[in-house]
């Protein structure tokens, strides 16, 4: 399949950037003023402050959610003041709550590992931080943000059919790609957004952030989600259930803290001795047990995932092979595609079509509640989240 990039937005269009404070996003906003567009800032006010702030001084330097977002904000506000650039805070931290925060604890209580910053892509980023910005009567052509990726569309229609939508493709510096974040973005959404930085490599933005003399050239990097020390206060709104830890056989071999408190995987912090080192190899939520196994016993040939999102809504009409990712920190590996008809002794409660995904060289730790990413030609072709591996 050929595709051909989406122009990015030419001189005199409204462009509204969403800024992190961060100097991705920040040169993103320059770059596109001296190009001539009139560029509107927005930044998402997430921090409610509902949660009590833990007294350290570098706690939330680097974290997404927090209180140190305050601070964050103004440097923003400050940047876009010099430069003249209209600006705006809009708090989604009710949005952000329900729709990131709670979905994070639900899904670790039921013994997934969830992926916050996808859902908040799809829901906050480029969803309700967007309807906000229209009420605010900003008319905009183009949403604009400082993620690695390119918008591409198809010189032919997918498969088989006429629909040529945008898509999303992998950033020229394949080492700070973010594609796997964005990957529910909707086709009807991708229209209007675009990445400036999509053929800079990290290196070229440092380098020209520092002859423009921003302030955040050397700043560092801040993280997708918020600093793991938080983590119990996240989940300090109920208790931990302990249950039992189970080797692959279902004998007892030791007691688990609460279900949240690991993931697939997992081997440190288990407080479990044996001969030879045990990783969590599966979450039981409904026994509240958790099954450790040694590393040669975590494998998997192949795994099933449901609740997919295709470009354009078109969904594949025949088995494919491909690349894909099942963790963002992961390499890309070759799979075969193919519908899945559950059987007889499959309860689980399909959300749409699920589809099986059969590796060509068997995984470790295949987490249920990540997400499974489908690329050809470093484009992505859809993908779902996982329900199971076998």
């Amino acid at each position: 399949m050929i595709y051909e990039p989406l122009e990015l937005p030419p001189a005199g269009s409204t462009v509204v950037v969403g800024m992190s404070g961060g100097v991705d996003s920040t040169l993103a906003a320059l770059l596109l003023k001296q190009k001539g567009c009139r560029v509107v800032g927005v930044t998402m006010a997430l921090w409610d402050g509902h949660l009590p702030e833990i007294e350290t001084e570098d706690f939330y330097s680097d974290a997404c959610y927090g209180p140190k977002k305050k601070e964050i904000t103004e440097e923003c506000a400050k940047f876009c003041k010099e430069h003249d650039i209209e600006y705006h805070i809009i708090d989604l931290s009710r949005e952000y709550n329900a729709d990131v925060l709670q979905y994070f604890k639900d899904e670790y209580r039921a013994g997934k590992t969830p992926n916050p910053c996808v859902r908040c892509n799809q829901l906050v980023k480029f969803g309700a931080l967007l309807e906000c910005t229209k009420k605010l009567g900003i008319d905009f052509d183009y949403f604009c943000t400082g993620h690695y990726a390119m918008i591409v569309r198809p010189k032919q229609g997918l498969w088989g059919t006429d629909k040529r939508p945008c898509m999303i493709a992998c950033a020229d510096d394949s080492s700070k790609d973010q594609t796997y974040f964005l990957y529910r973005l909707s086709s009807e959404t991708l229209e209007k957004v675009r990445f400036p930085l999509a053929q800079v490599h990290k290196t070229e933005v440092f380098e020209l952030a520092r002859k423009a003399n921003l302030a955040v050239a050397d700043k560092k990097e801040s993280q997708d989600f918020i600093d793991m020390k938080f983590f119990d206060e996240l989940f300090s709104d109920k208790p931990s259930v302990p249950g039992d830890f189970v080797d692959v056989n279902g004998t007892v071999i030791g007691r688990h803290r609460g279900l949240e408190h690991y993931t697939v995987g997992q081997r440190r912090g288990l407080g479990v001795s044996a001969p030879n080192p045990l990783y969590v190899q599966k979450i039981d939520a409904e026994k509240n047990q958790i099954v450790l196994a040694e590393k040669n016993e975590l494998a998997s040939a192949s795994l099933i995932a449901d609740d997919f999102v295709w470009p354009g809504n078109v969904e594949p009409n025949e088995v494919f092979e491909a690349m894909i990712k099942i963790r963002l920190r992961s390499k890309s590996i070759i799979a075969t595609v193919d519908r899945y008809t559950p059987d007889t002794h499959d309860d689980y409660k399909y959300k749409g079509q699920p589809w099986k995904f059969t590796f060509e060289k068997s995984q470790n730790a295949v987490a249920p509640g990540q997400s499974v990413v489908i690329y050809k030609d470093n484009v992505i072709l859809g993908g779902g989240i996982i329900v199971k591996s076998l």
